[in-house]
């Protein structure tokens, strides 16, 4: 099993586990559903998870690259850091519209 899946698995039962904190009050016209509030953190967490992942492999490929060809180190590393700036950029107007829902 990919460490990926592990991980998606475990953030699934650890919110599972917390959602009876969720189940204590009733729908009111000034409180909002619980489970809405619950998709908009899970949606949130996801999204922070991508976001990780997807750093850490620009990372982890970046380093690879300038091992095997220092030579070209600094056109890599410039690149790595704009792609990691493009995927954050992403991830904060993605967690704003969560957060906003």
């Amino acid at each position: 099993m990919s460490k990926f899946v592990k991980l998606v698995a475990l953030a699934f039962v650890v919110l599972m586990v917390a959602s009876p904190a969720y189940a204590q009050q009733a729908p009111t016209p000034e409180a909002p559903n619980p489970l809405i509030a619950f998709s908009g953190a899970f949606g949130a967490g996801l999204i922070i998870i991508g976001a990780g992942y997807g750093i850490g492999r620009i990372g982890s490929s970046a380093v690879e690259s300038m091992a095997r060809q220092p030579e070209a180190a600094g056109g890599i590393q410039t690149a790595m850091l704009i792609a990691a700036a493009l995927i954050e950029g992403a991830t904060f107007f993605a967690l704003i519209v969560c957060m906003q829902g």
